[in-house]
């Protein structure tokens, strides 16, 4: 199975990544975490992205708040799916990350989830490599069917409260 890089722009990004990080680990999915500053450190996130898929990368996933250029930085030197998760920040709650995040230019797409959105970043990475993962596939069949149960149970439970 091909793994997924997830690269935070700043170790205080950790909080929030460690949901995509969990999930991950759910469905089993190998994966490698690093601190990479697209501003601070852009020569090692243009080797980490190129040589990505060549090191066993199906997807990476980038973490970032403010600017928020980590995705697509990673994006132009890499062939690979890129996910944005925008970091929500002391600067307008989130929203600037995102929309540097969804304003990419024409050729370097990042699929962008909500504002610390980092389980459904690992969900959807899953999902991307289930296209050719038969067995991760029935993993994502069984997450799903487990939220439906989930939900069911809870109307149940409140059926029952309202019924009182």
């Amino acid at each position: 199975m091909k793994k997924v890089a997830v690269i935070m722009g700043s170790d205080s990004d950790l909080p929030v990544v460690k949901k995509c990080i969990d999930q991950l680990k759910a469905f089993d999915i190998p994966y490698e975490a690093h601190v990479i500053s697209a501003h601070r450190t852009p020569a090692q996130a243009e080797k980490f992205a190129s040589s990505a898929a060549a090191n066993g990368f199906g997807v990476i996933i980038a973490a970032a708040g403010k600017a928020a250029h980590l995705g697509g930085v990673l994006a132009a030197y890499t062939p690979l799916p890129v996910i944005g998760i925008p970091i929500k920040s002391s600067t307008m709650d989130g929203l600037d990350s995102l929309l540097s995040m969804v304003q990419m230019p024409s050729g370097i797409p990042v699929a962008t989830v909500a504002i610390d959105g980092a389980q459904n970043a690992a969900i959807l990475a899953a999902q991307m490599l289930a296209l050719s993962d038969d067995a991760l596939a029935e993993k994502l069949v069984a997450f799903k069917a487990d939220m439906e149960a989930g939900v069911l149970k809870k109307d149940a439970a409140l059926q029952e409260t309202l019924a009182q």
